[in-house]
């Protein structure tokens, strides 16, 4: 199942509303439909925003939770430095009653071009798109169907992109939820999460969700 809906940009390095605004200036914030045209400016929707952060239909990963499962003993440990293609296991909750393990596999983490970006006019202006590719298995056997996981970009020199993006680029980088089926131990799917910089070049995925890993995110580089 692929969640197509709008794209904001928060140009600042702190963020809070659950990334939709920034927080020096809500007129930083830029959205577009899900096929912009390439001409097309966006403009800010903080109506939408509001619709976003309050439906309770569309649960998120919740980033004060454990994930359901402590760090340690099977778990790859916060902090943990992997390359990509390899794989962490994780603890893992998405909104207020589906919580398990889970095991990630970054594939790739592609540059895309910044023509990629033009359907969101000005606000994207000298922003050079990344692709977080990955492989999400159901490693405890819990219902996590229709869950969805997001990996986060970090620059070469070790810090945060300052911009936060919700949702995806069809057709270049598409953010799927776990299928109906991903309630057994061995299920899995592969989806994106992008990511993208105006300055250095991201070199890094992160994952930080939970107390645990929030200041200790397990990296993936290549």
């Amino acid at each position: 199942m692929t969640h197509k809906g709008r794209i904001f940009f928060a140009a600042a390095l702190a963020t809070m509303g659950l990334g939709l605004t920034a927080c020096n200036d809500g007129d930083d914030s830029a959205s577009a439909q899900d096929s912009p045209s390439a001409s097309a400016p966006a403009s800010a929707d903080p109506a939408a925003s509001d619709s976003a952060a309050a439906d309770p239909s569309s649960p998120s990963a919740d980033p004060g939770d454990d994930g359901g499962a402590p760090a340690g003993g099977d778990t790859t440990a916060p902090g943990t430095k992997l390359k990509v293609g390899e794989k962490a296991v994780l603890p893992f909750k998405y909104g207020t009653d589906k919580k398990g393990t889970i095991a990630v596999t970054v594939t790739a983490i592609e540059k895309g071009a910044e023509a990629d970006m033009a359907g969101f006019g000005a606000k994207a202006k000298g922003m050079t798109p990344y692709y977080i590719r990955m492989k999400v298995e159901n490693v405890g056997g819990t219902d996590l169907s229709y869950a969805s996981l997001r990996l986060r970009g970090e620059l070469a020199d070790g810090g945060p992109t300052g911009i936060v993006l919700i949702g995806d680029l069809p057709g270049k980088c598409d953010s799927e939820s776990a299928p109906s089926e991903f309630t057994t131990k061995g299920a899995s799917y592969e989806t994106c999460s992008l990511s993208a910089t105006k300055t250095t070049p991201i070199a890094a995925a992160s994952f930080d969700e939970g107390d645990a890993y929030s200041d200790s995110p397990v990296l993936w580089t290549s």
